[in-house]
């Protein structure tokens, strides 16, 4: 039953029922999208002892192995499982290839929690909030991760303590080890179509764990969409244009994983929580003016 759950929250096919399960992480002898393949019994044990025990850098606070049970879809992990087991099947030292890698080196070269400011187009990208509000949230999301189902309370309550100042900005960015994630977007860009896209974005994310072409379509009666024209936009060439392009630019971003937001042009590294974001938000207008 436990795997079961976790098989449909997390969308992937697993290859044993350890590493479905959230509360064996320390347990699991395969992970999501970690290749072990071809180590040793020696090797592949001290490769999940490091696993186990090396922090994951998306600031979730949790290790490697579990970050990467419990989120699959974070690319800090994944790219640090990379790093660990290529360490240990080349017999080299994992904590020393972790503390040399750029990845480590790029977190940890940003002394704030904004990093530089980025060119990010948002032109045509659904937005809320007043169109003059001097900060610019831009957050890549996808509609099947958990995180990001989360993430978009949390970044409402930062447009309703900002309401003349903040406004969101939404791209996409569907991951594929989210088997929905893409048919999800061109639901949400097929109902933007038609100036609905708020409303199918709440829907989509209030049905993340039960993403289907039926979900989406009660969704869309729902919000009273024209049914026809959103069959008809839902597969067209300039819907996958669009989220092939938002795919691009987070690429550009260095976007690994999503919730990822960005404030005015910056990527922020913390919590999406309103009280750590507020000191930086109001530095942001105090710099605007």
């Amino acid at each position: 039953m436990r795997f079961a759950l976790a098989q449909a929250l997390f969308c992937l096919t697993l290859a044993t029922a350890q590493t479905g399960s959230e509360a064996d992480w320390k347990l699991a002898t395969e992970l999501p999208n970690v290749d072990l393949k071809g180590l040793t019994p020696a090797k592949k044990q001290a490769a999940l002892k490091a696993l186990r025990g090396q922090a994951c850098l998306c600031g979730c606070g949790m290790q490697v192995a579990e970050c990467r049970v419990k989120d699959p879809s974070c690319g800090e992990s994944r790219g640090l499982a990379d790093i660990i087991v290529k360490a240990i099947r080349e017999g080299k030292n994992p904590e020393q290839a972790v503390a040399d890698s750029e990845l480590v080196n790029r977190r940890s070269a940003s002394p704030t929690l904004l990093e530089a400011a980025i060119p990010l187009p948002i032109d045509g990208a659904p937005m809320k909030g007043p169109a003059s509000g001097r900060i610019t949230i831009v957050e890549f999301s996808d509609f099947e991760c958990p995180f990001c189902s989360k993430a978009a309370a949390k970044v409402d309550a930062v447009l309703q303590a900002y309401p003349n100042e903040a406004r969101l900005v939404f791209k996409q960015y569907p991951l594929p080890t989210h088997p929905h994630a893409k048919m999800a977007a061109e639901a949400a860009l097929a109902a933007h179509a038609q100036n609905k896209f708020w409303p199918m974005h709440d829907k989509l994310f209030a049905n993340s764990r039960n993403l289907s072409d039926a979900t989406v379509l009660a969704a869309a009666k729902e919000i009273g969409l024209d049914l026809t024209r959103f069959q008809n936009d839902l597969k067209s060439a300039k819907i996958k244009q669009t989220i092939d392009k938002d795919i691009a630019d987070g690429n550009k971003a260095q976007v690994n994983g999503t919730p990822t937001v960005f404030i005015n042009g910056k990527r922020y590294n913390g919590p999406l929580e309103l009280v750590v974001m507020k000191p930086l938000l109001d530095a942001e207008l105090k710099a605007k003016k």
